[in-house]
């Protein structure tokens, strides 16, 4: 049998060294890499539901400031990653620290409100951990936060050219990886940005498709983001609500 946990692992691995060479200019000031400092906790969420039989990848685009920055799992909100996911470890602190945007770990008390949208779906419709990622897996297509003098975050898409071609080279190569690795059928965007870098990677016989953001700059997300969600799965085929008779 793979060891696809273990495969995974590596990926992250080979991620965290690829990102942590990289260089960002004005107005990135702060760069966080939680596979760096926040490796215990994102590596325990790799290996337990990592070796899952999942079909389908929910991928967003990068760390929130309270979510995977401060917990080390995507979208990982510390309440959801610490009561229903019950997943810890030790998390240290980024090399250069914006003073109003600590990382706290999970002693954070501010919540990711994509996080608990996203996984308070998740845990509405499966219950338990494990049948959710029988079918779904998570993942950010780009490890690191960016963050300007002011505090203020810069998402991926607004790095310049030359910056984000050398970001988005291994985070492609990452997330090729991931497919492979998990032999996936779906992928799913959280947002456009990560749909349309999954469509780029052309792999033979996955299904792209995008649903959109829980983001609370998001007015739709505000307004109702659940049925969102079920309407862009049902188009592309995938059917979460059958976990409710196996949870």
């Amino acid at each position: 049998m793979p060891d696809t946990a273990g495969e995974l692992v590596a990926v992250a691995e080979r991620l965290r060294a690829a990102v942590s060479r990289l260089a960002f200019a004005d107005p990135v000031a702060y760069v966080y890499n939680p596979l760096a400092y926040a490796w215990a906790p994102h590596r325990a969420y790799l290996e337990r539901f990592g070796g899952r039989s999942a079909g389908v990848l929910l991928l967003g685009m990068n760390p929130g400031p309270f979510g995977m920055a401060q917990t080390g799992v995507p979208f990982g909100d510390v309440g959801i990653v610490s009561e229903w996911l019950r997943l810890d470890g030790a998390v240290g602190r980024p090399e250069n620290e914006h003073p109003n945007r600590p990382v706290l770990g999970f002693d954070c008390r501010r919540s990711e409100v994509s996080g608990r949208r996203l996984w308070g779906w998740a845990r509405d419709t499966y219950a338990r951990p494990e049948p959710f990622f029988d079918d779904f897996f998570v993942w950010n297509y780009c490890p690191l936060a960016f963050m300007e003098a002011s505090g203020r975050n810069r998402t991926p898409d607004k790095l310049p050219s030359e910056e984000r071609m050398r970001l988005y080279a291994p985070c492609d190569a990452a997330l090729r990886a991931v497919i492979e690795a998990k032999r996936l059928s779906h992928v799913v965007g959280i947002g456009r940005f990560s749909g349309d870098r999954a469509a780029a990677l052309s792999v033979p016989g996955v299904v792209v498709g995008v649903a959109p953001h829980p983001s609370p700059a998001n007015p739709a997300a505000n307004r109702g983001w659940t049925p969102l969600l079920e309407k862009a799965l049902r188009e592309l085929g995938i059917d979460a609500g059958r976990a409710r008779e196996r949870s």
